[in-house]
């Protein structure tokens, strides 16, 4: 887990991205990513790993956000041609409103291998 997240001595090109995808991916295909307004990736901070897994450990924020429904989301490392390491649903849909912000809580996205 250490590794994947870039906590360890050899791991993804830092830093890890949250992207959201209004589509979602599968093991072999992207999602279809937000864009438009004010969306942006978001930069990934974890805390050390503990029983195979990891939580964010700082809220991300999406503010200016474009109407839409977000589905899912994708964890990208910042490599010159960026590798997707992780991707996975929502709880639900959500939908937005031109502008409105989307946030998941410190703690609201959890990493882990089973």
């Amino acid at each position: 887990m250490d590794w994947l997240m870039g906590t360890a001595t050899t791991a993804p090109t830092a830093p890890l991205k949250v992207a959201l995808v209004t589509v979602a991916g599968d093991d072999a295909t992207a999602g279809t990513e937000v864009t438009g307004g004010s969306y942006a990736r978001k930069n990934l901070s974890v805390a050390a790993a503990s029983g195979g897994s990891v939580s964010t450990s700082a809220d991300l924020v999406w503010t200016g956000m474009p109407a839409g429904t977000i589905v899912g989301w994708e964890i990208w490392d910042s490599a010159g041609t960026p590798v997707r390491w992780w991707y996975g649903p929502l709880d639900g849909p959500k939908t937005l409103a031109l502008n409105d912000e989307f946030k998941i809580a410190a703690g609201g996205l959890t990493l882990s291998i089973s």
